[in-house]
């Protein structure tokens, strides 16, 4: 599969790239964990600064690490442990600008500082999340959230075509 990340003025028009690439992903494969792990691939290509991207499926009662680009990481978080557990408990999105401040933070890596986790909904239920941390302190801000909440969107859509 071949990529172009062509060139794009504002966030907006990034992400929405960025989604049309997830359409294609999508349409390119009858298995959804290569779909998953292509775009976590994506998004690593596509956002600057960050330092590890990926999913988190909900599976019982926790979450188990999915397709994901960076360090080795925690495959089992709770619901509401973490930033990604409570992103489910609290359904819905979290960005924390400082983790080191974050009192129940969970690492994927030591060099993160900032972390943003976008809860994907299929039939009102969540699926799982999306995890972005980044190296920098508040790399993320509200274009990123309105974002990653698009391409949540988009997942989402395309999940219900696998289930």
């Amino acid at each position: 599969m071949d990529i172009t990340i062509t060139e794009f003025h504002t966030k907006k028009e990034m992400y929405a790239q960025m989604a049309q690439h997830i359409q294609n992903i999508f349409n390119e494969t009858t298995d959804l964990y290569a779909a998953l792990a292509n775009t976590s691939a994506l998004m690593a290509l596509y956002l600057k600064d960050i330092n590890w991207v990926g999913f988190y499926l909900l599976k019982n009662k926790g979450l188990v690490l999915g397709p994901f680009q960076g360090k080795p990481a925690v495959a089992h978080i709770l619901v509401g442990d973490g930033v990604c557990g409570t992103a489910v408990k609290e359904r819905s999105q979290q960005r924390v600008d400082d983790v080191h401040s974050c009192c129940n933070h969970i690492a994927c890596d030591l060099n993160s500082s900032s972390e943003i986790v976008t809860p994907i909904f299929v039939n009102d239920q969540v699926f799982g999340v999306i995890d972005i941390d980044s190296p920098l302190p508040s790399r993320f801000d509200e274009e990123d959230e309105e974002g990653m909440g698009l391409l949540a969107e988009i997942i989402a859509q395309r999940v219900k075509d696998f289930l």
